[in-house]
């Protein structure tokens, strides 16, 4: 099974830190789905330990773009541990962690928010390049194991299943309403000594308040609409400022700051091999 290699966009893009930027409407977006939401409710720890679930997460991820033959492994692992999680939600309804439609969705809303990350937070993709982002993801979606039934096979018939998705199948779960209620109020960090957390509240409501501000702004307006969102064109200019000032920074930033860190290891090893093998 093909790899993810220098060169390639997932290479470029999967491992930035201002992906965090669209990581809570990520989650949102996934636990509207009924399977997903009444799974993550039962049996997830980001209640209980949502830092820890962020950065086994942000790992997994990397694991997949930057790890090469790790990367094929992590995928079979996912499989491994979400076997085992069904049961029946608060309507009724019985879930599986792995029904096909579920595992699809949670894979290809990460399409949709990088193609919203660069429309707001760098420079928007073009026609040509969406098409070749999403044929990574359907190579990464090959790695995940997720049904290839499931996928739409273009891009073009991407976006009509989007739509359709948001319309028929997606609803304001619980799961979903809770996940933005807790962004409001960002938790300490494990790492925040225990003198200083006192002082934690006034940071951890200021975060919380612009994580809940980004992810309800960057949120499709058809979703917002769905989890009854308010929305308004100040926000949206608000939004678009962030987002020019974001775009405009992050090319400037040293490599070490702009890549979370198993992302940074696996660039810098590739390009000290590609500086050795000539000598070779």
């Amino acid at each position: 099974m093909e790899q993810f290699h220098p060169g390639t966009m997932h290479w470029d893009t999967a491992g930035e830190y201002r992906n965090l930027l669209v990581a809570g409407s990520a989650l949102v977006l996934q636990t509207m789905h009924p399977a997903v939401g009444a799974a993550v409710a039962e049996h997830s720890t980001y209640k209980q330990d949502p830092w820890g679930r962020l950065n086994r997460t942000l790992t997994s991820v990397q694991k997949w773009v930057y790890g090469g033959a790790e990367g094929l492994e992590e995928g079979r692992r996912l499989r491994e541990i979400h076997a085992p999680i069904s049961g029946t939600d608060e309507q009724g309804r019985s879930y599986h962690a792995l029904n096909g439609e579920a595992y699809a969705w949670v894979h290809l809303t990460l399409f949709e928010r990088f193609i919203t990350l660069h429309r707001y937070f760098g420079k928007p993709y073009s026609a040509e390049q969406e098409r070749l982002l999403y044929a990574e993801s359907r190579q990464l979606g090959r790695i995940l194991r997720v049904p290839e039934r499931e996928v739409p096979p273009t891009v073009e018939e991407f976006w009509p299943y989007f739509d359709e998705m948001v319309a028929s199948r997606l609803e304001p779960h619980p799961t979903a309403l809770e996940v933005l209620a807790t962004m409001r109020g960002t938790p300490v960090p494990p790492m925040v000594p225990r003198a200083l957390r006192k002082i934690w509240t006034p940071v951890g409501m200021g975060s919380g308040e612009f994580n809940y501000f980004v992810t309800v702004g960057t949120l499709p307006p058809a979703v917002r609409e769905v989890l009854g969102l308010s929305w308004s064109a100040r926000d949206e200019r608000r939004l678009l400022r962030l987002g020019r000032a974001v775009a405009a920074l992050t090319p400037h930033l040293p490599e070490r700051a702009r890549y979370l860190p198993i992302a940074y290891r696996a660039r810098r090893a590739a390009r000290r091999r590609r500086e050795l093998s000539p000598a070779q």
